[in-house]
C-alpha cells in the first residue's frame, strides 16, 4: 500500500484549495428549517456547476472519476476551509442513496437519480429504523403487499432525518408477511410526494426538528422503484449500510484533526479558575496531546480504509471499527472542550453558529446511536472483522 501523494494529487489540492478560499459560503448554515434546507442545495449545485461534486463518482453520471485518495483530500480541504461538508439533507442522497443504486440499481434508475443528486436538485430521507426496530433492523414491520405493478405500502417510520424536505427516501419494508428477520424485505425509492404519506416531526436536545416519524397509508409505490430485488431487499440494505459505516463518515473522521487543533487554540486562550491558561493545566494538556494523536491515527486508518475500497469496490468491515473509534473520539475531545470552557457552556438555544462547541457536545451522543449504536459497531468488528465466535 503506497500511500505517498502524486504529483496529481498534489496538484488536485491545490486546485481544491483555491476554489474554496474563494468560494466557500460567507454566511453560516441557518440551524434548520427550510431555510437549511434551501442552502444545502445551493451549495451542492455551486459545487457541481463549478465541477467539484462526485469527486469519486464516475462520470457518466456527473462525477470527476476521481480515486478515494483524491476524495480524502478533497474531504480535508474542505475541513481545512471549514465548509459545509457533512449536511443532513445532502448527506443520506450523497453518502447512501446514491453509492446503493449506482452498486445495485437498474440502468433507469441510475441515468434519473444520480445527476440529480450530485446536482441538488434532490434531497433524500432514510426510512430504515422503526419505533421498536431501531439497531434491530431485520425485525423492521412495515410492510408492502404486492400487486400488479405497485407495492401498496403500510406501516411507520422513525427517527427519519429531514424527511420533510426530501424528494426521495430510501425505503427498506417486509414484502413477503410469511418472513421473518433478514428473508423477505425489499429496498424501493419512494417519492415523498405519494398519497398516503404523513410526516410527523420529533423534537431534539439540539433545539430542531430534523428527525422525524413517517405514517404510510396504502403509499402505492411502482414496482420500478424497487433496487435490487423484491424480497432480496436485506441484501440491498447490507450495501446502503456498508457505504454509510465505510465511507460515510469520512468528513467527520477527517475533520476531527482541524477540531483538534481548534480545541488546542481555545486551551490557549481560555482562563480556567485557577487563572493560568487551561493549556498550562497538565491534565488538559495531557488529554489534548493524546487526542490529536488519536486523530492522526484516525487519518492513517483512514487513508488505509480508502485504498481498500479502491481495490476491492466497496467498502469492508472495518468502517464499523472506524465509526466506533471516531466516536470515541469525538465525545472524549466534547468533554474535554467541556473541561476548558466550563460545563455552562452546555446552555444551548439551538444556535449552532454561535454556539459551535456545544453544539458538537450535543451531537457527540447523537453520533454514538446514528449510523447503528456504538454496541452494534462492537457486534459487526467482532464478527466480520475479528472473525470471533459468537456466544452461545
Amino acid at each position: 500500500m503506497d500511500l505517498r501523494y502524486s504529483d496529481t494529487d498534489r496538484e488536485f489540492r491545490e486546485q481544491a484549495r483555491a476554489w474554496l478560499s474563494t468560494n466557500v459560503p460567507r454566511h453560516a448554515r441557518p440551524a434548520h428549517g427550510p431555510e437549511a434546507a434551501a442552502f444545502d442545495r445551493a451549495w451542492q449545485r455551486k459545487m457541481f456547476e463549478h465541477g467539484w461534486a462526485g469527486v469519486a463518482w464516475p462520470k457518466e453520471y456527473g462525477g470527476l472519476g476521481l480515486s478515494g485518495l483524491q476524495q480524502v483530500i478533497w474531504y480535508e480541504e474542505l475541513a481545512r476551509a471549514q465548509a459545509p461538508h457533512y449536511i443532513n439533507t445532502t448527506y443520506i442522497a450523497l453518502m447512501h442513496a446514491g453509492p446503493t443504486i449506482a452498486a445495485r440499481g437498474t440502468a433507469e434508475q441510475k441515468t434519473f437519480h444520480l445527476p440529480r443528486i450530485l446536482s441538488g436538485d434532490s434531497l433524500w430521507c432514510q426510512g430504515f429504523s422503526e419505533p421498536n426496530a431501531g439497531s434491530d433492523l431485520a425485525s423492521l414491520k412495515t410492510r408492502g403487499r404486492v400487486e400488479d405493478g405497485v407495492i401498496v405500502v403500510n406501516g411507520a417510520k422513525m427517527w427519519t432525518t429531514d424527511a420533510v424536505y426530501a424528494d426521495y427516501q430510501e425505503l427498506l419494508i417486509r414484502t413477503d408477511p410469511a418472513s421473518e428477520r433478514h428473508k423477505g424485505l425489499t429496498w424501493l425509492i419512494c417519492d415523498m410526494e405519494l398519497p398516503g404519506l404523513d410526516i410527523k416531526p420529533i423534537r431534539t436536545m439540539l433545539q430542531d426538528e430534523h428527525v422525524n416519524t413517517v405514517f404510510y397509508d396504502d403509499v402505492r409505490i411502482p414496482k420500478t422503484s424497487v433496487v435490487g430485488e423484491i424480497n432480496g431487499g436485506w441484501s440491498t440494505a447490507l450495501s446502503t449500510l456498508s457505504f454509510e459505516r465505510g465511507l460515510g463518515f469520512i468528513g467527520d473522521q477527517l475533520e476531527l484533526y482541524e477540531r483538534v487543533c481548534r480545541a488546542i487554540d481555545l486551551a490557549g486562550k481560555v482562563r480556567l479558575d485557577s487563572g493560568k491558561f487551561a493549556l498550562e493545566d497538565d491534565g488538559i494538556a495531557q488529554k489534548l496531546a493524546g487526542l490529536k494523536a488519536d486523530s492522526l491515527a484516525i487519518r492513517s486508518m483512514t487513508l488505509a480504509h480508502i485504498t481498500e475500497s479502491d481495490r476491492t469496490g466497496e467498502p469492508g468491515p472495518n468502517g464499523s471499527l472506524m465509526k466506533l473509534i471516531v466516536t470515541a473520539t469525538h465525545k472524549a475531545l466534547s468533554e474535554t472542550v467541556g473541561e476548558i470552557l466550563g460545563w455552562s457552556f452546555l446552555e444551548f438555544d439551538g444556535d449552532r453558529t454561535a454556539h459551535p462547541w456545544t453544539y458538537d457536545y450535543l451531537w457527540s451522543w447523537v453520533f454514538s446511536i446514528a449510523g447503528g449504536t456504538s454496541e452494534i459497531q462492537r457486534e459487526i468488528t467482532a464478527d466480520h472483522l475479528l472473525k470471533l465466535p459468537r456466544a452461545r
